[in-house]
């Protein structure tokens, strides 16, 4: 039996056992871990849904046979519906894929989430400005896990030398690879930071492998098929170590997304099948390997000292032109693990105003939609006219954010609606309902003012025809009489006058503290 609940407009059938598994009260969760304190095998079987009520915030449901009674939270509801499939943020369809980029570029000691993120979605980051001192790289690695050791070490030298266990350690050209594919399991975090580099080449080439084998699985599936589906032996052998692991050189989850690259010409052992999987693979390996080489899959770029590269070594691949030994070069690397660095990522997501920072830095610094400011100028001009005309802390905050679900990734909700959605995690609807009726308040006031419409700049006559236009004679009585009205048109006038190029305004951090005495408890949804 399954138990039916509406949210959003959206009826979805959750089976009985899932909701009963996943109760949140004291007694099936401990409430300072929030873990489980049952077992599978301690509920009953079958389950059943005896009694449901339902209210604006929640669900409450009785079941049976031992009339457990459980209560469950809309948004939470909303949020982890079945159907929405597993979140590996491992796998492809959480990545951002590209054949070729401009090298995401921050700097050290500057937000951590945008970089972080780039690292997870992209697969790499170059931090600038890290100190030019022996050791740094490890503090990088530490500011979102542990270092990884390895025979190597905690700390490695990429620089030649007299006596080299590995070609990394030379001048000569290294071609597009994953390190370490003989370890099981791989490091996943790689991290390379420049101290020298006065030499002629020994520029550094990345390659996104996620996107370089989705382009092989769509033009050869025989060879995609060939490289996922078996395994093959990488191996390292010095003095201290023998190293082995088996794994496809493209892994992919059960559902055949794609999960790890591990591409190494130089650990690759002989292969023991038989001359028909032999040359099959051969020719899947060569037709990947060429176009993993091809220049327009590469991304170019010189390390100079203070530069530290950050990438995700199950998925990007990196090379080296060669150099001649004309002058000092020497980076220092580690290795760290890529769930530590999603840890983080997720710890500092959930904290509003540092994910607001970042929006404010990165998708904020884009164009706002033809006007002359960008998206984060208009939203602080907002805030500041708001602040500077003695409205109240609510309204500052929506007006310094009336138009975050602009910056927001693609939802496919309308701006003001997406906004609204977003911030109610934190915010109650004193801030939320004037961001979600910013809009409606603009066509209600070309539809009552008549010289509102002729104050309008060009872009926003533009976007009035794609939300409506002016609302009829009926519509904005509607809209007057309701309770966040005469907000929203507050937040509408600051909105209208917040595009000017020449006006200075003050940064994100001055409205912080204003944020920070309306968040909901702890900051955490309410």
């Amino acid at each position: 039996m399954t138990c039916l609940y509406k949210v959003e407009e959206e009826r979805m059938d959750l089976p009985a056992v899932w909701l009963r598994d996943n109760c949140r009260c004291a007694k099936c969760r401990d409430p300072r871990t929030g873990q489980k304190l049952f077992g599978i095998t301690d509920l009953p079987d079958p389950i059943t849904v005896t009694d449901r009520v339902e209210d604006e915030f929640a669900v409450h449901l009785v079941f049976g046979p031992d009339g457990h009674r459980s209560t469950f939270d809309r948004a939470w509801l909303h949020e982890n519906q079945p159907g929405r499939g597993e979140q590996d943020f491992r796998v492809e369809s959480a990545k951002d894929l590209w054949p070729s980029i401009d090298p995401p570029v921050f700097t050290w000691g500057g937000p951590e989430l945008p970089w972080l993120e780039s690292v997870l979605c992209r697969g790499f980051a170059v931090l600038s400005e890290v100190p030019v001192e022996p050791g740094a790289v490890l503090r990088v690695a530490e500011s979102f896990g542990y270092v990884r050791e390895t025979n190597y070490g905690r700390l490695f030298h990429v620089r030649v030398e007299a006596e080299p266990n590995n070609l990394a350690f030379t001048g000569l050209p290294i071609s597009p690879h994953t390190d370490n594919p003989y370890r099981d399991p791989v490091p996943t975090v790689q991290l390379l930071h420049c101290l020298e580099n006065a030499v002629e080449g020994g520029e550094t080439t990345l390659v996104d492998g996620f996107h370089a084998a989705a382009v092989l699985r769509e033009r050869d599936p025989a060879a995609f098929r060939a490289l996922s589906g078996t395994p093959v032996t990488f191996e390292f052998a010095d003095r201290d170590a023998v190293l082995r692991a088996s794994r496809p050189l493209i892994g992919v989850d059960p559902r055949g997304r794609i999960r790890e690259i591990r591409f190494n010409n130089r650990s690759l052992r002989p292969l023991g099948w038989s001359a028909e999987e032999i040359t099959e693979f051969y020719r899947a390996y060569r037709v990947f390997a060429e176009l993993l080489a091809e220049p327009a899959h590469q991304v170019r770029m010189r390390l100079n000292p203070g530069d530290c590269l950050v990438f995700d070594n199950t998925r990007v691949l990196h090379a080296r032109t060669g150099f001649a030994d004309t002058g000092r070069r020497h980076l220092e690397g580690c290795y760290a693990d890529l769930d530590s660095l999603a840890s983080r990522v997720e710890v500092l997501r959930r904290e509003p105003l540092v994910a607001l920072s970042a929006l404010f830095a990165g998708a904020g610094a884009q164009d706002y939609l033809g006007e002359e400011v960008t998206q984060a100028e208009h939203m602080l001009q907002a805030a500041a006219r708001a602040e500077a005309a003695g409205a109240p802390d609510h309204l500052v905050a929506a007006a310094l954010l009336h138009d975050i679900g602009h910056v927001l990734p693609e939802t496919g909700q309308h701006h003001d609606e997406a906004g609204a959605a977003w911030l109610a995690r934190w915010f109650g609807p004193e801030v939320t309902e004037p961001v979600r009726l910013h809009v409606a308040a603009k066509r209600y006031l070309c539809a009552v003012e008549p010289d509102y419409f002729g104050r309008l700049s060009a872009a926003s006559v533009h976007t009035l025809s794609l939300q409506g236009g002016p609302m009829t004679a009926e519509q904005a009585g509607e809209f007057a009489a309701g309770p966040h009205a005469a907000d929203a048109v507050a937040v509408r006038r600051w909105d209208e006058a917040a595009k000017d190029p020449a006006l200075a305004s003050p940064p994100l951090e001055h409205f912080l503290p204003v944020l920070r005495r309306i968040l909901k408890h702890a900051g955490r949804p309410g």
